[in-house]
């Protein structure tokens, strides 16, 4: 089976093309044939980061996100997909069982149907990001009619968050940098502020109260907390755990505590065929040129996700 793995840790030039033995599912398990991966940032993190035993160099697969269709079911699996289904998942990439590879097995109840108004190329960007948007506003706790505050909104976490918040009936002001403004407006922001360090100065001069509840998708940590009203809550997405200040809620957002939810996922599906959430690729690649799509998304500015074709 190929795959997109790497032998050491290092820059996008240390992917390479690699062999890996074939996989089977087995009871309550599916394969699935991949045939679209989403390059996220925790890819490149990963890729960076990986320690290897230098005694044991098998290769080191990264990727979270990927859409294919279902190629064998595992026996005694109770579930409606069948052979050739188009699917969606997301997968923790632990011990290098990552996404970027032709097939994987994972559990039945970590994947869900595709959307129907897709390509399979769209729908590899949905999983983990929109899992993560997920996962953020269900900690924060908001109900219709409170506000929030969304930085990085331009990004595939926050343009979902301003969506899914819209959906819910909160009101949202989103930061964006000025050739981004329409497209928050796009998705969905009633407000949209300026970008910057001084993000909290920019939410409170059109909330002067202060927002409920903050998702801090560009990782300003203290820099945005100022924007909270008293006993608001935040969401951080890089594990930031805040300060004890103003009784305010800190909330660590991790994915792979949403991992196997299904009926999660199922939704976020659903809401992409009904038009509450939309999909943006901003290129595709070859398997072969993987260290190009991390590449471009390491130089920054892309909107939409680099997806690379298996």
């Amino acid at each position: 089976m190929r795959a997109i793995g790497i032998l050491e840790a290092g820059g996008p030039e240390v992917l390479q093309i690699v062999e890996l033995p074939e996989v089977h599912a087995e009871r309550n398990q599916v394969r699935i044939r991949i045939k679209a991966v989403a390059v996220n940032p925790v890819d490149t993190m990963l890729r960076v980061g990986k320690k290897f035993d230098q005694n044991n160099p098998e290769p080191f697969i990264v990727g979270m996100d990927l859409a294919g269709h279902i190629d064998e079911i595992g026996p005694d699996t109770k579930t409606d997909f069948r052979i050739g289904d188009p699917v969606i998942a997301m997968t923790l990439p632990r011990d290098g069982h990552g996404s970027y590879r032709e097939n994987i097995v994972l559990p039945v109840d970590a994947v869900s149907p595709a959307p129907k108004n897709a390509s399979i190329v769209e729908a590899s960007t949905l999983s983990m990001n929109a899992l993560t948007a997920r996962q953020s506003l269900d900690q924060l706790g908001l109900h219709n009619g409170q506000t929030i505050g969304i930085t990085g909104a331009a990004g595939c976490y926050g343009g979902y968050v301003v969506q899914l918040a819209k959906a819910e009936g909160l009101k949202v002001i989103a930061d964006s940098s000025t050739k981004d403004r329409e497209l928050v407006t796009e998705l969905g922001a009633d407000i949209v502020v300026p970008r910057g360090d001084d993000i909290s100065e920019q939410i409170r001069k059109v909330m002067p109260e202060g927002v409920d509840g903050l998702a801090d998708g560009a990782v300003q940590n203290e820099l945005a907390v100022g924007a909270i009203k008293d006993g608001g809550s935040f969401a951080s997405v890089r594990y930031w755990e805040g300060t004890a200040e103003r009784d305010i809620k800190f909330h660590r957002t991790s994915v792979s505590d949403y991992f196997q939810r299904s009926d999660l996922l199922d939704q976020l599906s659903k809401q992409v065929d009904d038009g509450t959430l939309t999909l943006r690729v901003a290129e595709t690649f070859a398997a072969e040129q993987a260290t190009e799509a991390h590449q471009k998304l390491e130089a920054g500015g892309t909107r939409g996700r680099c997806v690379i074709l298996l």
